[in-house]
């Protein structure tokens, strides 16, 4: 399929401006996923780390058939796992499962045991960060589902931005929801959910660098718990 756009920096900026306009958080959302699916077709991509369907429930609905990358690091929990093939069996989405170089046994030999503990970037790097850019190579737009209320570091999250590392446009389509928008129409739709939120997790990564968070504690808290890492590096 052939665009009608171009990314580019200022088309990003212009968009952002007329979307960031739109209050209702579903219209806000289904409105730019919509836009992005028009200006950008087979070239646009979401990604899910599923905790939920929702982000590709939304998606699915303003782009049937949309590919939904889902980076299969293998450190996710069987829950992860198992909620990814419930929404790519049940929603009208193309699921693209993207795996790192190497198995986690190939990296154990050539950087050790558990470097997840020890160098929790450089795992990062090589289980998500590269595969992701791999994939992304392919694209020219791409969606997530950060929301600026997840943390202090993605309080500036806009609706449409300028990925400038890998010269693509970003789309958040869920940025200004709240974790009440979340509920809400995660109850209207009968979303599927991660089930370990029921036993306290907070946000879903790999298993071996993801704890439950206590009662009043800060979601992402349980995300490389007792080390300063806060982000995986896909969003930065």
């Amino acid at each position: 399929m052939t665009i009608a756009l171009r990314p580019t920096p200022l088309l990003a900026q212009a968009a952002d401006a007329w979307f960031d306009g739109i209050a209702d958080p579903v219209e806000q959302a289904l409105a730019v996923l919509t836009w992005a699916g028009d200006t950008f077709g087979d070239e646009f991509a979401i990604t899910s780390s599923m905790a939920d369907g929702l982000l590709a429930h939304l998606a699915s609905r303003a782009i049937p058939g949309v590919h939904v990358v889902f980076l299969d690091t293998g450190y996710h929990f069987a829950e992860t796992i198992g909620t990814r093939e419930w929404i790519s069996s049940v929603l009208p989405i193309t699921l693209v499962n993207v795996r790192p170089e190497q198995t986690v046994a190939q990296q154990d030999l050539e950087f050790g045991a558990a470097l997840h503990d020890r160098d929790p970037d450089l795992c990062c790097s090589l289980r998500k960060v590269q595969p992701l850019a791999r994939t992304l190579s392919g694209y020219v737009a791409w969606g997530s589902g950060v929301r600026r209320d997840e943390s202090p570091t993605r309080a500036g999250t806009k609706i449409v931005d300028w990925d400038a590392k890998r010269e693509m446009v970003k789309i958040n389509p869920m940025a200004a929801w709240t974790q009440e928008d979340v509920d809400r129409y995660i109850a209207e739709h009968a979303i599927p959910v991660n089930p370990l939120f029921e036993i306290g997790y907070g946000s879903i990564g790999c298993a071996p660098c993801t704890r439950p968070v206590a009662p009043g504690e800060d979601p992402r808290a349980g995300r490389w718990a007792g080390s300063t890492k806060t982000e995986c590096g896909l969003h930065t």
